[in-house]
């Protein structure tokens, strides 16, 4: 029986013993997992540093290479639009102005009926003689003239062949206002090109709102257009349109100083100073028309017989019962000087040519 228990104890020790002996490796095994996880990490660790340096490296380069590429890009912009600034220059507007001097007159001649006149030579921009140039006065279709030059801005040549249907609007709106008219009819069609001529020789009114409506796609719309260019010439302060014909309105007003800048402007326009010179032209046949109409600037036809010491190549007339009769014309003189004139207030289309034969004659200088 004691025996027994001796076996017992014996193989009771034996089993805790072999348990913590398996504890132990267990536990050794551990710890040397650990530390080789700890060598295995402080390895680790640099090579870790030395790739982030790596990288960090390369990202740096790139960075640099890619400012470098934008800042040589934009030096190359600018050096192209530095070229292109010296090979096309700006085109600047020209600035129209006419100064008095002590040598500039007073038109006090009683054969000069207008209320209001000026004359410039334009060749210097002096003006030689005036009366009431500034003072503002309603310009009738005078007016017309600016009319032109605006359109003759924004239609090219190749458009002057376009026609434009004449809308009952328009016919209309110049019957209504006792407008001058070519005697275009509704639907019919008709070139741009003989709308411009209509508008200035026959002063018509039928003609001027057509034009502006081709260009402009409306009447107002294109009077926007005429107080554009009037701003652009300086005139803004003292002139403005709310037509394009020249009817009379409170606020379409401007000054003969005004008038003559415009002529000065339409003239140097190479197609305007052809319409403006035209004496006599025949519009385009149509169905409505099949001989044309034939049209007449008569300023120019009434003044060509008559002597004044010049040429007169181009002119517009005007009437409304505010201002009278009133013209602005350009002449070459003998002396190949060209010459501005500019009168309102007179009492009849007649008067007003005469007005203008007065002053060539009379106050142009070296012309006694």
């Amino acid at each position: 029986m004691g025996s027994n228990l001796d076996n017992l104890d014996d193989r009771e020790y034996y089993a805790r013993r072999a348990k913590r002996k398996k504890r132990m490796m267990i536990e050794r095994k551990r710890r040397m997992r650990r530390r080789m996880i700890i060598r295995l990490c402080i390895c680790l660790i640099p090579l870790l540093v030395i790739v982030i340096s790596i990288s960090a490296a390369i990202s740096a380069h790139r960075e640099k290479k890619e400012l470098e590429r934008q800042q040589a890009e934009a030096l190359e912009t600018t050096v192209v639009q530095e070229e292109v600034a010296e090979e096309e220059p700006v085109e600047e507007l020209p600035v129209y102005e006419f100064i008095s001097n002590e040598d500039t007159k007073s038109i006090y001649s009683e054969n000069v009926i207008s209320s209001h006149a000026i004359l410039v030579d334009e060749s210097t921009d002096i003006i030689v003689a005036s009366k009431g140039a500034k003072e503002r006065i309603n310009p009738a279709s005078m007016t017309k003239v600016l009319t032109l030059l605006v359109a003759a801005e924004h239609v090219t040549e190749e458009q002057m062949d376009d026609t434009f249907t004449m809308t009952i609007d328009i016919t209309d709106y110049s019957y209504v206002n006792d407008c001058s008219n070519v005697g275009f009819v509704v639907d019919e069609k008709i070139p741009v090109k003989d709308l411009f001529y209509g508008t200035i020789l026959p002063s018509g009114g039928d003609a001027a709102v057509g034009l502006a409506t081709y260009v402009a796609g409306s009447h107002e719309a294109f009077v926007g257009l005429m107080n554009e260019k009037l701003e652009e010439l300086g005139l803004s302060d003292t002139a403005h349109f709310t037509n394009c014909v020249g009817l009379y309105d409170e606020n379409h007003y401007c000054t003969l100083y005004d008038m003559a800048i415009i002529m000065k402007a339409a003239m140097e326009n190479e197609f305007c100073r052809e319409v403006l010179s035209t004496k006599c032209y025949t519009t385009t046949p149509t169905t409505e028309h099949p001989e044309g109409i034939i049209i007449s600037n008569w300023f120019l036809r009434r003044i060509e017989d008559k002597d004044t010491d010049g040429e007169v190549i181009g002119a517009k007339t005007g009437f409304v019962a505010q201002s009278g009769s009133c013209a602005v014309s350009y002449q070459m003189a003998e002396n190949g000087t060209p010459y501005i004139c500019a009168t309102a207030g007179s009492t009849s289309s007649w008067r007003c040519i005469y007005d203008h034969v007065e002053i060539y004659t009379n106050y142009v200088p070296g012309i006694e």
